[in-house]
């Protein structure tokens, strides 16, 4: 059915973002990176490159980690989103460990894609001590070993302009204390 020049008819939906319930009003056709950017002004998450191939959009969504650009908001209803804003413990002003190591490790540089790399990271975690298989985990029914490759292959999906994937592995270590 095309349009005919008016909006997409507006749909309203429940969403826990960083531990806050909302309930929000949104465009059919928006992302979730630009309800979370433009609505609800959460600029830790970072438009990169709006198709999927960079990563400074990822949070993780029920747990998982996800590209914002890529999952339209009104598919989020109900869902718990969390930002690289949300780990960090504001009840007890603590960062999460992966935000404490990436500080420790010099994981990063410019630090632009620094919040999709810790919720990426924070993902790659919850994988591996969940026992899910990466492409270099051999064979596929075996338990993942903690190897620079399979941290490499985990977290391929983020890009850093900057270069400072030595000191982001070295972070993801450092949070996982090696598995």
């Amino acid at each position: 059915m095309a349009m005919t020049g008016s909006a997409a008819e507006a749909s309203t939906i429940a969403i826990r973002v960083d531990g806050i319930p909302r309930r929000l009003t949104v465009d059919p056709r928006r992302t979730l990176l630009d309800l979370l950017r433009d609505q609800l002004d959460l600029y830790s998450v970072k438009k990169g490159c709006d198709h999927g191939q960079c990563g400074a959009c990822t949070v993780l969504v029920g747990g998982r980690r996800v590209l914002a650009c890529l999952v339209l908001a009104v598919t989020c209803d109900g869902a718990d989103v969390t930002t690289a804003a949300g780990l960090a413990d504001q009840d007890k002003g603590e960062l999460h460990p992966l935000q404490e190591a990436f500080l420790d490790c010099d994981a990063y540089q410019c630090g632009y894609c620094t919040p999709g790399q810790i919720c990426s990271a924070a993902g790659l975690l919850t994988e591996f001590r969940d026992g899910s298989p990466s492409h270099v985990t051999s064979p596929v029914a075996a338990t993942p070993q903690w190897t620079e490759a399979e941290v490499a292959e985990r977290m391929s999906g983020n890009l850093c302009r900057c270069g400072a994937y030595a000191g982001i592995v070295a972070a993801i270590h450092r949070a996982g204390e090696g598995g």
